[in-house]
C-alpha cells in the first residue's frame, strides 16, 4: 500500500511530537529524582557548627594609648595556663620580673587597671608591654605586647576577649557552661569548649583538631583527652608535667 506524501508528512509529525512528550517526560522524572536527592542530602548533611560563625571583637591597639582601651571593659584569658603573670609594685610602677605570681586561668576575667611598657631581663633588646590588673588585694601584670626601637607587635587581641565569651558563644548548654565555671571536662564536649574548661591542650601527634589525642596540664592536675568528630570520647589522667 503506497501512502500519501500527506499522510507520510502526518505521520512524521505525530513521531516527532512523541519524541519530544517522551523526552519532557523524562527530563522531569530525571528533575524530580534530582530534586528529591537534593532534600535527601539536605536532611542527613550534618548541621553547620555555629562555632564557625563566632567573631570576637578586636582592638587591634598600636601604640600605648590605643592599648589603653583594654581598660575600658573587662577581658575574659582565652588560653588558661599559657601566660605568666608578674607583682607589680603601683607606688613605683615596676615589674618584678624576677618572681612569677602564676599563670592566668581558663576564661579568667580581668578588669585591667593600667598599660604600662617595662625593661625586662628575659628580652633584651626590647620593652614589654604589660597589662595591669588587681586580684585579691595585689596588682600584677602580664605582657600583651613589645616594644622594638619604634616597632609595636602586641598579642592582646590573641590572648584576650573583650566580649563575655558566655554571649559570644550562647548556643552551648548550661551543662557545658557549668562544667567550665568548675573547670571540667565531660563526654560529649568538644576541644574548644575543654580549651575554656582546662586552659593549654599540648596534642600528642599531628592530628585534625577534633580528631586527636590532646594532653592538658590544667595547673598540675594533667588530663589527656581523645577527641572524635570534635567530642571528647575518652577522659584520663595525663602524662606527668
Amino acid at each position: 500500500m503506497q501512502i500519501s506524501p500527506e499522510l507520510k508528512q502526518r505521520l512524521q509529525l505525530v513521531m516527532v511530537v512523541a519524541i519530544l512528550v517522551s523526552g519532557v517526560r523524562l527530563a522531569y522524572i530525571l528533575y524530580q529524582r534530582h530534586e528529591t536527592q537534593v532534600e535527601m542530602a539536605r536532611k542527613h548533611a550534618p548541621p553547620l557548627n555555629p562555632d564557625y560563625y563566632v567573631t570576637p571583637k578586636k582592638l587591634y591597639p598600636y601604640d600605648l594609648n590605643s592599648a589603653r582601651q583594654i581598660t575600658q571593659q573587662p577581658v575574659w584569658v582565652k588560653v588558661g595556663y599559657a601566660y605568666t603573670c608578674y607583682p607589680f609594685d603601683p607606688v613605683h610602677h615596676r615589674v618584678d620580673f624576677s618572681h612569677e605570681a602564676g599563670k592566668l586561668l581558663p576564661i579568667e576575667k580581668l578588669q585591667i587597671k593600667d598599660v604600662i611598657s617595662a625593661d625586662a631581663p628575659q628580652s633584651p633588646g626590647e620593652r614589654q608591654v604589660m597589662a595591669v590588673f588587681e586580684k585579691d588585694g595585689k596588682t600584677y601584670a602580664f605582657s600583651i605586647g613589645s616594644i622594638k626601637g619604634i616597632d609595636y607587635k602586641f598579642y592582646a587581641d590573641d590572648m584576650l576577649f573583650i566580649q563575655d565569651p558566655r554571649e559570644l558563644y550562647k548556643h552551648w548548654s548550661s551543662d557545658v557552661w557549668d562544667a567550665i565555671d568548675k573547670h571540667q571536662v565531660k563526654s560529649g564536649m568538644s576541644e574548644l569548649q575543654a580549651d575554656f574548661a582546662i586552659g593549654l591542650g599540648i596534642p600528642e601527634r599531628s592530628g585534625e583538631p577534633g580528631n586527636r589525642t590532646v594532653n592538658y596540664p590544667n595547673g598540675g592536675n594533667s588530663l589527656s583527652i581523645t577527641y572524635s568528630d570534635d567530642k571528647a570520647t575518652v577522659i584520663r589522667p595525663g602524662p606527668a608535667s
